[in-house]
Parts: C-alpha cells; sequence; structure tokens
C-alpha cells in the first residue's frame, strides 16, 4: 500500500543537544520525519549521528532542544515510555539473541503486547523477510550478520511502530545484502512508517530516502530534498566549501567517513 504524503511529521526535533557526562558532542540538530518517507542523517565519523538517534530514542540525556513524537513532545519520557507512543530504535550491530531461536526474539520484541496480538505481527515480519520464516526455529547466532541485521529490524517492528530509528543496518554487509536490507526498508515506508536513517553506504542511503540531513560536528550543516543531493558534489560542498574543483567520480564510503 502506498500512502499519500501527510502535511504533520511524526517525528519533528528542534536545536536538538546532548553528550555523556560532561562531553558535549551534537550542539545543534533539527530534523523532521514524516509518515511514509525517509530520513537520511549522513555525516563521517564522530559527526554526532548515532549520538543524535540515542536521544531520539531516549538513551541519551537531552541537554537542550526538543523532540516530538506525533505532535507530543517526549523529551523527558524514557526510552519504554518512547516506545508505546510508537518509536522504534534498531541500534548498530545487529543486536539479536544469538542463544534464542529467530521466532523467539520477535517474540521478544513484542514484549508487553498481548500474546495474541503478536501472531500477526510475526507474520507481517516474515513476510517482509521471507528467509526469517525459514529459519524461524533456527538459533539467531547460527546465521549470517544479514540475516541477524533482518532479524533486529523484525524485531523492532514487533512494537507496531509509527516511527522507525535505524542506526548504520548495512554496517559489516556484503553489498549485494546492503542493497536487500535497503529495498526492505524502502518498502517499509510505502506501509506508511516514518523513518529515520543513519548511515555511512551514502549512495546506498540517498537511493532510498526522500529527505537529507547532513550532520558535521554536532551540527546539521545542510538540510534538502534526497533528489537535491543525488550529485555527490552537493555533499562535497557542504562539507567543505566550493574552493576547490569537484573531482568528477561517485562519493565513495571513505570519503564522508
Amino acid at each position: 500500500m502506498t500512502v499519500t504524503e501527510p502535511t504533520e511529521p511524526i517525528l519533528r526535533v528542534e536545536h536538538l543537544a546532548t553528550g555523556y557526562d560532561d562531553l558535549q558532542v551534537v550542539w545543534d540538530v533539527s530534523l523532521e520525519v514524516r509518515p511514509g518517507r525517509l530520513t537520511a542523517l549522513l555525516g563521517r565519523n564522530g559527526a554526532g549521528k548515532t549520538s543524535t538517534l540515542r536521544a531520539i530514542s531516549g538513551l541519551n540525556r537531552l541537554t537542550g532542544g526538543t523532540v516530538e513524537l506525533a505532535g507530543e513532545d517526549v523529551s523527558r519520557l524514557p526510552p519504554h515510555r518512547r516506545v508505546r507512543r510508537g518509536m522504534a530504535y534498531v541500534q548498530e550491530g545487529k543486536r539479536v539473541f544469538h542463544r534464542q531461536t529467530v521466532e523467539q526474539n520477535l517474540l521478544l520484541g513484542g514484549y508487553g503486547r498481548r500474546r495474541a496480538a503478536l501472531r500477526p505481527s510475526v507474520d507481517k515480519v516474515y513476510d517482509l523477510f521471507p528467509v526469517l520464516a525459514e529459519r524461524r526455529g533456527l538459533l539467531a547466532g547460527a546465521m549470517s550478520g544479514g540475516q541477524q541485521q533482518m532479524l533486529a529490524i523484525g524485531q523492532a517492528l514487533m512494537a507496531e511502530p509509527s516511527l522507525l530509528l535505524l542506526d548504520e543496518p548495512s554496517g559489516g554487509l556484503a553489498p549485494v545484502i546492503v542493497a536487500e536490507v535497503m529495498d526492505r526498508v524502502a518498502e517499509l515506508k510505502r506501509t506508511g512508517l516514518g523513518i529515520l536513517l543513519v548511515e555511512q553506504a551514502v549512495e546506498a542511503a540517498v537511493a532510498v530516502a526522500d529527505d537529507v540531513a547532513l550532520l558535521d560536528i554536532g551540527r546539521v550543516v545542510l538540510t534538502a530534498a534526497a533528489q537535491d543531493v543525488a550529485d555527490p558534489a552537493v555533499l562535497r560542498d557542504a562539507y567543505f566549501g566550493r574552493t576547490a574543483p569537484v573531482p568528477a567520480k561517485p562519493l565513495s564510503r571513505n570519503e564522508l567517513a
């Protein structure tokens, strides 16, 4: 099902600042995610992308700014209450329960929901990721990295979220598997799910994104429609300005890492 673009964002972040104890690493992040659309948050290593996601999810304390979910200010809510309001966060590193089966992992992702409501959610995940259905009785630790990443996403979907935060789903995966994961992510947004994606695989992220925010040293330095940054020179200029000629070649992962 394809949804029409609504007028109100599912996520609105304004002037977010966060850090770790006395170390501030994010200074000023403002962005929006709308239902049925994907916003890609890009930037070099150390730019503050993961810290931004952690602050949005409630795992990091805000030192400034606000986070609104479906029009409600959730800036001071703990993570579990944000989940109940429709926010799900897939952290980097394929975090699954290795000694539990695929299906047990999915059921754990629906913790707190009525047992009778979980079966339709499990079936939705299996429809999205058929390989998980084939391996439903297999221990998660015995699966490939790509399959574990799919399972981590499936786990998050068990909460029936309206907003999905994805941190580096391509990490450590072969290019062909990255393409498969991104195809499924694109399919998810077509169901009306709002997605905020942090990625180092720039070309893959821009290919599935509707909107792009570029983060550098804890501040958003560019926001644009994805189609307007399809030319790699646009992202380079946002980082480095126009003081030097831009090589006519695709933007590589290393150049933004």
